[in-house]
Formats: structure tokens, sequence, C-alpha cells
């Protein structure tokens, strides 16, 4: 049976989580607008989905830190670690999606 000190620790994580994935969606939505494609979901859904999140570690706690950023620090901190560790994460996948689509395509 789960204590009652885990249990807490569990509930915060996943409203802090809760509030990340807020934050995330935010902020990731205006990134794209500012990359000047428009309204691009496929590229929203690249960088909040689980399966990218996973690449920093469990999506619940990545989320997570991103909920505490914000409600201890704001949005700017929220956005800087976005900018710092998510963002040079995605480009690099990018990277290497184009290469292997490259590969794919003289084969």
């Amino acid at each position: 049976m789960t204590s009652p000190t885990k249990s807490q620790a569990i509930k915060t994580l996943r409203e802090d989580a809760w509030i990340g994935d807020a934050v995330l969606e935010l902020l990731i939505r205006q990134w794209v607008l500012n990359q000047g494609r428009g309204v691009d979901a496929e590229r929203k859904k690249q960088l909040t989905c689980n399966q990218f999140l996973s690449a920093l570690g469990p999506p619940t706690e990545v989320e997570a830190r991103i909920g505490i950023l914000y409600q201890q620090q704001g949005l700017e901190a929220a956005k800087a670690f976005i900018e710092q560790e998510l963002l040079p994460r995605h480009e690099q996948q990018e990277r290497r999606r184009q290469v292997q689509q490259h590969k794919g395509r003289r084969s």
C-alpha cells in the first residue's frame, strides 16, 4: 500500500505536471507561430508528446519541472528551460531525421 507521504508526493507531481503541460503547450504554440510557419499542429505535437519528452526523462517529471519553474519563477523561467533543454533536443532529432530521409532516398 502507498504511504500517505508517497501518495502526497505523487499527487503533487501530477499537479505540477498538469500546470507544466499547459505552460509547455502555450510556449511551444507561441514558438511554432514565431517560426513563421503559421499554425503547425504536427510540429507542436512533436515538441509536446510524451515520446519526445522522454528523451529528457519521465514525461510527467519533465512537465512537473516546467510547472514548478512557472509557479516559482514565472513564465520566463519556464520559457528559458524550454529554449535551453527542449528546443536543442528537437533540432538535434530533426537533423537526424533529415539525414535518415536523405539516406533513404539515395538507396
